[in-house]
């Protein structure tokens, strides 16, 4: 009668490849489940129910369905906000490339001394955005601000920034460009080091001149740099809260979407229908992600 093999107990080292991969990938599939697919899936829970901690079943939700997603598509100061933040990334992304892409080529000169330049682009980077906002919301006082002051010295009248819708609006934008074209720029900046300075070489030799070289040979190359900058900008910017907040110190003349998501939710304490405006901002956010994706990998083959 022969023996049974004796069962030989099994080490990492013995397993798979592909095993492997799988046991090393666990720990951060668990964390990405727990800080990203958790809450995500509880704001979409929660958006289903109505609970309003204000009234008599604020502790006991009732479930809803698509009521709450029914009532922001009725509600007027949901269309004024998401409008409100349409415009901020219809202005401040294209505005942001533009001037990120101006610091990068800046940055990328052969500058003997390098680094005062790139701390200039890393400043603004790091900077809070609460405190972005105090700062422009100094810049734009209509009594001691700056810029009223350089208008009044011009000849001008002094403008009621803070408190004029349409005048908060540009100022707002002013602001957001400031604080994100750095992160911008240093997006282009690791693109414009990988781009080979042969190219540059053989388009001189060849009789073209910096502009053409720009457009025929930095701009093509640096498109799936501005893609990924642009992804980034454009989901930030569909979140934009805290410097239009703090520039309006907590008013409401000019809302965002994330704004009034904050207002429904903390201060009238509506969560159902909170959860549901940020259940609609998420999906924008992440439809617009997908657009972006799409030409990313167009541009990539």
């Amino acid at each position: 009668m022969t023996q049974p093999e004796p069962r030989i107990r099994r080490s990492f080292g013995d397993l798979s490849e592909r095993a492997l991969a799988f046991w090393l990938l666990v720990p951060a599939a668990l964390l990405l489940g727990l800080v990203a697919l958790y809450p995500v899936g509880r704001l979409l829970y929660t958006s289903l129910f109505r609970r309003r901690l204000t009234d008599e079943t604020g502790n006991s939700p009732v479930f809803v369905g698509l009521e709450n997603f029914a009532q922001a598509f009725s509600d007027e100061r949901f269309w004024t906000a998401l409008w409100n933040t349409l415009l901020i990334v219809l202005v401040t992304v294209p505005g942001a490339l533009v001037v990120g892409l101006l610091l990068a080529l800046l940055a990328n000169l052969p500058f003997r001394v390098k680094w005062p330049v790139r701390l200039g682009l890393l400043l603004p980077w790091a900077l809070p955005l609460v405190f972005a906002g105090l700062i422009f919301r100094w810049f734009f006082d209509s009594q001691y601000g700056v810029v009223n002051d350089v208008i009044v010295r011009l000849g001008g009248e002094r403008l009621f920034w803070v408190t004029t819708p349409e005048l908060l609006f540009w100022a707002v934008c002013l602001s957001i460009i400031w604080k994100s074209s750095s992160f911008v720029a240093l997006i282009l900046l690791a693109g414009l080091q990988v781009i080979p300075k042969e190219l540059y070489e053989s388009a001189a030799v060849d009789g073209a001149n910096r502009w053409q070289s720009f457009w025929r040979i930095t701009l093509p190359l640096l498109l799936p740099a501005i893609l990924v900058a642009a992804i980034f900008r454009t989901i930030t910017a569909f979140q934009t809260f805290d410097i239009p907040f703090a520039m309006q110190n907590g008013g409401s003349s000019f809302e965002t979407l994330a704004m009034y998501v904050r207002t429904m939710s903390i201060e009238n304490l509506n969560f159902g229908y909170g959860s549901a405006l940020a259940v609609l901002m998420f999906l924008i956010s992440f439809v617009v992600t997908l657009v972006y994706l799409r030409y990313v990998r167009g541009a990539d083959d």
